[in-house]
């Protein structure tokens, strides 16, 4: 195997900017294409739509459950609507919603959170959402994607537009990592293995696959050869990735920005169970709420860096029989 090339942090555009340049082209291409915002259209970005397409744009004030309603109309009305917010808003205030009017009836809603996770940074607990990849995955029916970067957000934010159903798409304030180039494929369900490795698989989404990237290199100089996949869709998982990573590599460590009660770590965990059980570790927010400070702050203090995967790896090696 050749030799790779170590990755290197370049940051390109935030996930909730990437969502929102992504919404104009779909617009452009399909007049179906409808937006509702919750008041929060210069932040989650879909101001972007609002400029150009004002007839296919709602803005319904901080009125989420409202919102969610009106999408799951307007998905039985024959659009494909999406609807945006801050993450612990649309999912948190929208979710009795979200259950009885898209969920149970199956419609064709596009929910958009952005801000989400601990690096939303200085706005503090209130507005981070650490438990939306749980609930989002609790819904039945539901597609859950957290993209990694820039060319991964289009991607999937157009996959998701084709895709018949509900979807749930996790973005971020802060800019993210460039991990994909612009012709990179994605499709929901399908996994990206972004790293060779025969020792140990680190699987990650949204901001933790840069970090995990950046924890294989560290592990390459320690002799030890990481896998990194990318499990960008977090239901439905890619079950074969998982289990091909459980019996080739034989131990495997989980990174999320999200709290480990109920999220990506535990969902890998149970197909690794069902599978071909190996020793796990898990890299996530540890049954608590975070604090304000700037991303960088909370990301390091909350145990969410390289350092905190490379960490998780040499543990779950010790217990590799």
């Amino acid at each position: 195997m050749p030799a790779k090339t170590k990755f290197e942090i370049k940051l390109g555009p935030a996930t909730r900017e990437a969502f929102g340049r992504a919404l104009v082209e779909l617009g452009r291409e399909n007049k179906d294409v409808v937006v509702c915002d919750a008041d929060l259209s210069k932040s989650t970005m879909t101001v972007y739509f609002a400029k150009e397409f004002p007839d296919r744009f709602v803005s319904l004030g901080i009125a989420e459950a409202n919102m969610t309603a009106i999408g799951a109309g307007l998905a039985l009305a024959g659009k494909i609507p999406f609807v945006s917010s801050f993450s612990a808003f649309a999912m948190n205030k929208g979710f009795e919603q979200l259950r009885v009017c898209a969920a149970y009836p199956h419609v064709n809603l596009k929910v958009v959170g952005t801000h989400s996770g601990i690096s939303i940074g200085e706005d503090g607990p209130s507005q981070m959402s650490i438990e939306e990849i749980g609930l989002a995955c609790s819904l039945p029916g539901f597609v859950v994607i957290a993209p990694a970067d820039e060319a991964a957000t289009k991607a999937l934010v157009k996959a998701a537009a084709a895709h018949v159903g509900p979807v749930f798409i996790r973005t971020g304030r802060p800019k993210a990592a460039i991990v994909y180039g612009a012709d990179q494929k994605f499709e929901i369900g399908k996994a990206i293995q972004v790293s060779d490795g025969d020792d140990v698989t680190i699987i990650a989404n949204g901001l933790l696959v840069a970090q995990a990237l950046l924890a294989a290199d560290t592990l390459e100089s320690e002799g030890i050869s990481v896998r990194v996949i990318d499990m960008h869709t977090a239901k439905p998982l890619d079950r074969e990735a998982i289990a091909r990573a459980a019996a080739e590599t034989k131990a495997i460590v989980v990174a999320e920005e999200h709290l480990v009660d109920g999220g990506l770590g535990v969902r890998v965990a149970q197909v690794v169970a069902e599978t071909r059980p190996c020793p796990m570790e898990f890299v996530g927010i540890q049954n608590t709420y975070a604090e304000s400070g700037t991303p960088d702050e909370l990301l390091d203090k909350y145990g969410l860096v390289a350092r905190d995967v490379a960490a998780a790896v040499r543990k779950v090696m010790s217990r590799k029989s």
